[in-house]
Order: structure tokens, then C-alpha cells, then sequence
């Protein structure tokens, strides 16, 4: 699931990396990216790994079924290394240790972007975006002011998902956040989900939770821009 700036759902069930928002002009200039990894399991997908570029400093999250030890993160491509801030952005862990929280406070009262993890899954929030941090961003997430989806000409309107889901899968020019890369990568196109009738089939044990108990952890992330793929 993914949301546009207006809250309006919609579903791109592909796998590749996507640019859900990218804005050059966020805190005067640093600018920020959020790149999402999804993965197909036969008729669905989810979010494998969230990262999140402000400045030069990048935080990626990935999902884990391990519950022992449930943290997976790298701070500019280091496994586990010290997390204090983004770019001067405090940025901290809860006590669960499945909700990391950019605090956006200092330049935008109010504001910041939450990577909550459940098992495998990861979502991306971003709460109480205004016209002043979020307003030139572009990607799968849409137009702040409309919430139209556009293509990456800035006007052309894509109102079909699988369309749209390949117009924002992240090219070189947008940049590499993740530290390692994963199939498929441009100019392959993301891969999409096997139909009913069991082509290209995958076990679901590719995954330790179910679609229903998938969709009953995303339930309890509110007002969040992606979800399971």
C-alpha cells in the first residue's frame, strides 16, 4: 500500500527500489530522499528496506524475523553504527526497538519521519509535512499541493499503478542509498507479481507472517505514505 500527500491509497505490488520522496529544497538546501526496497511474494508485495537521505547522512532500516534481536540498520553504509542524528536531526530508536523517529523539530515545529518495522515489513511515515518542508518534493507519493500522481515530466498524470510504480523505480541519477544493490535495477523493470494461475510461483515461506497478519501490523501504523507494497 502506498499513500499520496492527500492520503488516498493505492496498491503498486512490484519489486524494486522506489523513490517515494524527493525534495532538493528540504532544510535550505540539504534536501532529502526516501528510497523503498518492496519484494513480491507470488501475489503481493511488501517493503523490504526504507532508507532515508538528508544531506550527506543515510539511514537504512531493514525488516528482520529474528526476535531475539530485532534491530537492522546501517548509518552511511555501517551495520549497527552509532545513531544520534541525521544531518543535526535527532534521531532515536523506542524502547521496542521497531520505530525509528527523525525529529524534524528544530527547522520544522512539529514535524518528523517515523521507519516502523514488523517482522520482514517496514513503513515510512512522515507527520505533519507543511507546503514549507515537503512542498517541491516529487516521487510515488505525488504532488504536496494536488496529490496527483505525475510522471517524472512533473505533468503528466499516472493514474495507472503499475505505471506509476515503474515511472518512480529509483535510476542512477537519483542516487544509491542502500548499501548493497538488489535485482531488479534499471533499466530492468520491476518485477511484478505471478498471476492466480501459479505463474512464476514463489513459497510462501519466503516470508514468516501472512498476508492477513501483514495487513492487521500495517492497520496499526496510521496516516503512514507506504505500507506493504
Amino acid at each position: 500500500h502506498f499513500k499520496t500527500w492527500k492520503n488516498e491509497h493505492f496498491e503498486f505490488h512490484g519489486q524494486c527500489d522506489i523513490v517515494m520522496v524527493s525534495s532538493k529544497n528540504f532544510a535550505n538546501g540539504l534536501g532529502l530522499d526516501i528510497h523503498l526496497r518492496t519484494k513480491v511474494v507470488r501475489f503481493w508485495s511488501y517493503i523490504k528496506v526504507a532508507a532515508i537521505r538528508i544531506g550527506n547522512d543515510v539511514l537504512e532500516v531493514e525488516g528482520t524475523a529474528d526476535q531475539l534481536y530485532n534491530l537492522k540498520y546501517w548509518i552511511n553504509n555501517e551495520p549497527m553504527g552509532e545513531l544520534t542524528d541525521l544531518e543535526g536531526f535527532p534521531t532515536s530508536i523506542n524502547n521496542n526497538k521497531d520505530t525509528y523517529t527523525i525529529d524534524l523539530d528544530s527547522m520544522y515545529p512539529g514535524q518528523k519521519i517515523q521507519i516502523k518495522t514488523f517482522k520482514e515489513f517496514v513503513g515510512v511515515k512522515i507527520i505533519g509535512a507543511t507546503e514549507c518542508s515537503f512542498g517541491d518534493s516529487i516521487g510515488i507519493s505525488g504532488d504536496f499541493g494536488t496529490g496527483n500522481t505525475y510522471a517524472r515530466d512533473g505533468f503528466s498524470e499516472l493514474n495507472d499503478f503499475s505505471v506509476l510504480g515503474n515511472e518512480w523505480q529509483v535510476l542512477p541519477s537519483d542516487g544509491r542509498l542502500f548499501h548493497e544493490m538488489s535485482p531488479p535495477q534499471f533499466p530492468e523493470k520491476c518485477l511484478l507479481p505471478e498471476n492466480p494461475q501459479g505463474e512464476r510461483k514463489r513459497r510462501l515461506g519466503e516470508v514468516t507472517v501472512t498476508e492477513e497478519q501483514a495487513e492487521a501490523a500495517c492497520a496499526g501504523l496510521k496516516d503512514e505514505f507506504s505500507r506493504k507494497g
